[in-house]
């Protein structure tokens, strides 16, 4: 039987929603601000008449009430189709949605998941939320740098040797640094066992589209992969696709599950934009990721050239022991040299060139550069980078974070998550809190990579760290108390009587 190729040209959502607007449809449904007749003029004036014509109800609006013309399911089969996937679900919710649907599609209450340490604070909700026993892993570590890259094949094999009945297995790839993992050797730990590989590659929307990036989840074998297209594609904020192939996890009960989580109303202007990023990547994403790691190349290079300024590569990140691969769209820069902090010198770029930056920690700033960007934004940046090397004697702080070694930074999970997080608590100060349970996530943001999570034993090494790390610019803003100075902790029996 001849089966035609999907017309990538056409975008389901999008089209209809251009419809409707032409078509002049009164709806007496939410939301309420019909239209945009009922806003206030100034949001009006503020965010653009657009967004609220194009903001309708999914069903009784963009569709009929049925769905008969099953607009966003054709628009998932079009993503599917585009990046090689057998399923693909949209979320309007995020990535943080769509992990934690993963997860309970895979794990449910008391059964073990393997799990990458460095993993985002999403997945630990979902670990709250669901009352899922963690089986950490731990990333590669870098003594020198002080950077976790994610964990080896052969500590994934190492958990499921110790861990026989853990249901399955997360890694985080690319991170937020844009180092991979090797993903294909993972999946074969997996597979070999009969169990499923979910990836959180929030960071990879961009990856299937060009061969001169990292090789992406569902190439590498992996079962589910999630996708923030918010972040590295053209997607509106929250807008996340989660894909499914093989049959060790089922599409229905993966669909169930991200039902339970996800919102009743979701937002037509989040399926929309993700339906034309699909569109736009299947007809134009090669040639657009020609010129965007091109770019890449040349601002890698010009900022290698600033006085004080490192900007990490292959050579630094990929070795044994260290990551598989990196993405060079993430120019991660290396200032110690200055004397500063990466908080400090965001800040200043910000403040005095309206430069925002991604990752910045104790020693290093990120631009996350993508298929958007080009010489003028990039010139930007660049002026800006070499005015701060020009600046830096101003910045130089004796501020240090003590930041601990892979040993002292581990703790020890002592009760589940969810149990830590919904028991009895109470704020004790930070420099009393060594040997007591953690009952909330301490997330120094970004990158949201919890630096302790409910149910792990705080160690004076790590308190020391959040707090040095406040003291010298770090934001931490899950915590209870902010700066650090208390930590919320689970109350233990002793004291409970």
């Amino acid at each position: 039987m001849n089966h035609a190729s999907p017309d990538h040209s056409c975008a389901p959502v999008l089209d209809a929603l251009v419809a409707y607007r032409e078509t002049g449809q009164v709806p007496f449904t939410p939301p309420g601000h019909k239209q945009g007749r009922g806003a206030d003029p100034r949001v009006r004036e503020a965010l653009g008449d657009a967004v609220f014509a194009s903001d309708v109800l999914a069903t009784s609006g963009l569709d009929d009430r049925t769905s008969s013309r099953h607009l966003v399911e054709r628009a998932e089969a079009l993503m599917a189709d585009a990046v090689g996937a057998e399923h693909t679900f949209f979320s309007t919710c995020g990535s943080s949605l769509s992990v934690k649907a993963a997860m309970l599609a895979v794990a449910g209450p008391h059964q073990e998941l393997v799990i990458g340490r460095d993993a985002h604070k999403s997945v630990v909700s979902g670990l709250v939320l669901a009352g899922i026993r963690p089986v950490w892993v731990d990333p590669q570590w870098d003594p020198v740098l002080h950077l976790a890259h994610p964990p080896s094949a052969k500590a994934y094999d190492d958990a499921f040797a110790a861990h026989p009945d853990a249901r399955g297995a997360l890694v985080t790839s690319p991170t937020p640094y844009g180092t991979c993992a090797a993903l294909d050797d993972i999946a074969e730990v997996c597979h070999r066992r009969g169990k499923p590989l979910v990836v959180d590659e929030a960071w990879g929307a961009h990856l299937p589209f060009h061969p001169g990036l990292p090789a992406w989840a569902m190439d590498a074998g992996a079962d589910v992969c999630v996708t923030s297209v918010h972040k590295m594609g053209s997607g509106l904020e929250q807008s996340s696709v989660f894909h499914l192939q093989g049959d060790r996890i089922d599409p229905k009960v993966l669909k169930a599950c991200a039902d339970l989580l996800g919102t009743t109303s979701p937002s037509v202007l989040i399926y929309a934009a993700l339906d034309g990023w699909r569109r736009q990547m299947a007809e134009h994403g090669r040639a657009l990721y020609d010129d965007a790691l091109a770019l890449a190349g040349r601002v890698r290079e010009q900022i290698e050239g600033i006085d004080g300024m490192h900007v990490h590569g292959r050579a630094d990140f990929c070795a044994p022991g260290r990551a598989a691969d990196l993405d060079p769209l993430q120019v991660i820069i290396d200032i110690s040299a200055l004397g500063t902090t990466g908080y400090l010198a965001a800040d200043r770029l910000r403040q005095h060139h309206r430069i925002n930056l991604h990752v910045c920690d104790h020693r290093r700033i990120s631009a996350q550069l993508s298929h958007a960007d080009d010489a003028r934004t990039t010139g930007r940046l660049l002026t800006a980078l070499r005015d701060l090397a020009r600046h830096a004697p101003v910045l130089r702080t004796d501020a240090r974070v003590e930041v601990p070694d892979p040993a002292e930074l581990r703790l020890e999970q002592v009760m589940l998550p969810r149990d830590a997080f919904f028991g009895r608590t109470e704020p004790v100060p930070w420099d009393k809190a060594a040997g007591r349970i953690a009952a909330e996530m301490l997330t120094p943001y970004p990158p949201g990579i919890p630096a302790a999570v409910p149910g792990e034993r705080l160690g004076p090494e790590v308190l020391r760290y959040l707090r040095t790390g406040v003291e010298a610019g770090m934001v931490v803003p899950d915590a209870a108390d902010p700066e650090v100075k208390s930590v919320k902790v689970v109350v233990e029996p002793a004291e409970a009587d």
